[in-house]
């Protein structure tokens, strides 16, 4: 503050204003941002990935035309919650951003997506999925199949192909595509430890247990969907401090848990109408939430019908494992665990005192994941 009584921001190494001391809340229009940003991928599809049609070029053409649908399929109609958490925290991050700025953090949210699309893709052949988004899995669509896989290659590769574009002149350009790389290995390593704690049919109920599933959320879920955001909105606003950079991560690893909580909770007792899919965690032999909770819950009478009627296709046996998660009272356990966590992550956001890091930023992440039904 100086000598007036105004707050003087600090600058980065980018020439950005950074919030040192933020004295108003920065106004965020979520369906003005989501607009904002859906006109981007538009503006990527026609610009920089439209490579085949463009050129003319009769040997890639039809792959191009194929891989077009992919992308328009499988990547805009999710929440995009990742992808606008990018511009999002930018906002938060930097002081009156320039539309050129915005529009290029809008291009690392679609990055984001793409990861998201290019992960689910693959995912959904793993578990054998039905519906993602409240439509079919992409697999599941007339004459693709198993060609699923190779699309999903492509998602990833479409990445790293818009990086350059847009971000090959940046200052963070490299630290921007280790990030992404980095990411997308962790991301890896947890469903790779997902997998192999609960091979599809065969329960083994030893496998299971809640620093097993701390593992396999922190791995697979929440460093690519809370912490790649914000991550790369840092660099981009200049950030360089690791110090920030591993606070950031401390808090939103920690909200990426809690949001996979609420993702295992819904997939069994959530409406698939409003969730957009079908869950098939019970019949794929998931080291979930639930079951580690009813593994510490149930007597031995209740874990042997688990185990006989857990992994097991038929509905009969899924409505078994879903009566005995509710006479365990498992909804009030969840009730009480996301009411909890909630207000630890609350005490941990209220005691930042970084400059790099606005409270608001992680409130607001907070309160939109708090209570989700969908």
């Amino acid at each position: 503050m100086n000598g007036n009584g105004n707050v003087i921001a600090a600058v980065n190494g980018n020439g950005h204003l950074l919030p040192a001391q933020q004295t108003s809340k920065v106004k965020i229009d979520p369906k003005q941002e989501l607009s904002e940003f859906d006109e981007v991928f538009k503006i990527l599809m026609e610009e920089c990935l439209n490579e085949g049609q463009v050129s003319g070029d009769a040997e890639i053409g039809t792959a191009m035309t194929h891989f077009l649908k992919v992308c328009d399929y499988n990547v805009p109609h999710g929440k995009k919650n990742r992808g606008v958490s990018v511009v999002t925290s930018y906002k938060y991050l930097i002081v009156n951003p320039s539309d050129r700025e915005l529009f290029k953090a809008r291009v690392l949210g679609w990055c984001v997506e793409w990861l998201q699309a290019y992960f689910l893709v693959a995912d959904d052949i793993m578990d054998h999925s039905v519906t993602r988004r409240g439509r079919p899995c992409w697999y599941k669509q007339d004459n693709i199949g198993m060609i699923a896989i190779n699309d999903a290659f492509y998602l990833e590769a479409a990445i790293y192909k818009v990086l350059k574009k847009y971000f090959r002149q940046e200052k963070y350009y490299v630290d921007i595509m280790e990030l992404f790389h980095e990411t997308t290995l962790q991301t890896v390593i947890g469903q790779g430890l997902d997998l192999l704690t609960a091979e599809e049919e065969v329960v083994d109920f030893s496998k299971f247990s809640m620093s097993r599933y701390d593992a396999i959320v922190k791995w697979k879920t929440a460093f690519y969907s809370f912490y790649l955001p914000v991550a790369l909105a840092m660099h981009m606003a200049g950030v360089q401090d690791d110090a920030s950079f591993d606070k950031a991560k401390e808090i939103l690893l920690e909200m990426g848990h809690f949001f996979q909580v609420q993702d295992d909770y819904l997939d069994c007792f959530g409406d698939p109408a409003v969730t957009g899919k079908i869950g098939t965690d019970i019949e794929d032999n998931k080291c979930g939430w639930l079951i580690n909770q009813a593994l510490i819950l149930c007597s031995s009478t209740q874990r042997e019908l688990l185990e006989t009627h857990y992994a097991c296709k038929d509905p009969a046996s899924v409505k078994i494992v879903k009566e005995l998660f509710v006479e365990l009272d498992l909804k009030k356990r969840y009730r009480d665990y996301e009411e909890e966590s909630y207000q630890k992550l609350m005490a941990k956001i209220s005691s930042l005192s970084s400059p790099d890091l606005p409270k608001e930023m992680f409130i607001s992440f907070a309160e939109k994941i708090f209570k989700r039904n969908k």
